[in-house]
């Protein structure tokens, strides 16, 4: 009997494998094929995760218009299939709200953040990682619109919630880099704008160095597994390392990539 839905965990696996080589090109095909199957059986649940990696998807590879499109559908699908309380919402708003930000649409990006705060909170299923990556993303939309205090807070909570999670290390290296881009940008303010008189104040210096001394302790970890997220991260804290000056830090972790890639390919 021919079943009406998508293979929702082997979709996943499979877009992992591709990321996993940095096949971009490969992922999007694979998810359009299965957003395809998902309409033509009817299968709104299989659509709406989907979308959401398409959302994020599109976003990495700096498609605005797709990624708003997709989140567009999403976010109505979420309410069609009656699940504004569920995890699957929270997810949906936090992909949606990721997008935003990373587009420069960040007040349209807080309200849905504050929505997917709501969801996740209330749920005692709610993945460590998930808040945590939740907070994290909120965080950065509050820099953005110079919202220093509410995004310290927040970056507080993310590095609290991820370290329950089993290698919960990466997502705090990332987090501290984030956090070493706001004392940047709250000292910019506190100079008028002035990245250069920021970056040489001595007490955003020392701040800096000692979050980015931590973050690359963290991803120094010897229990977390050498896999292609290991070297996603690797690749994605990279050049904030190379910004900073740490240019053997950033040479470590873009050789790290690269062995993995190399050997998994």
């Amino acid at each position: 009997m021919q079943s009406n839905s998508i293979p929702q965990q082997r979709i996943v696996e499979k877009l992992d494998e591709y990321m996993s080589h940095r096949d971009y090109a490969g992922a999007e095909r694979h998810l359009l094929y299965w957003l395809d199957e998902a309409l033509a059986l009817g299968d709104r649940r299989g659509e709406l995760m989907v979308r959401n990696e398409l959302v994020g998807h599109f976003r990495k590879t700096a498609n605005q218009e797709q990624a708003f499109s997709h989140a567009k559908e999403a976010l109505a699908l979420v309410g069609e299939l009656g699940f504004e309380n569920t995890i699957s919402a929270g997810t949906t708003y936090t992909n949606t709200a990721t997008a935003f930000n990373a587009f420069g649409e960040n007040e349209r990006a807080i309200g849905l953040f504050e929505k997917a705060i709501e969801v996740y909170e209330a749920s005692p299923q709610t993945a460590p990682h998930l808040l945590g990556g939740l907070y994290n993303n909120m965080a950065l939309a509050c820099v953005a619109l110079g919202r220093f205090d509410e995004a310290d807070v927040l970056y507080q909570r993310a590095l609290e919630v991820m370290g329950t999670s089993e290698h919960g290390e990466l997502e705090q290296a990332i987090t501290y880099l984030n956090m070493a881009d706001a004392v940047v940008s709250r000292a910019k303010e506190q100079f008028g704008g002035d990245a250069d008189a920021a970056m040489q104040d001595p007490s955003c210096e020392e701040t800096v160095g000692s979050l980015l001394d931590t973050a690359y302790q963290l991803l120094d970890t010897p229990s977390i597994p050498r896999d292609g997220y290991y070297a996603f991260v690797c690749e994605k804290c990279a050049p904030t390392f190379a910004f900073y000056g740490y240019f053997l830090a950033d040479e470590n972790l873009r050789t790290r990539a690269k062995e993995i890639y190399e050997r998994t390919s």
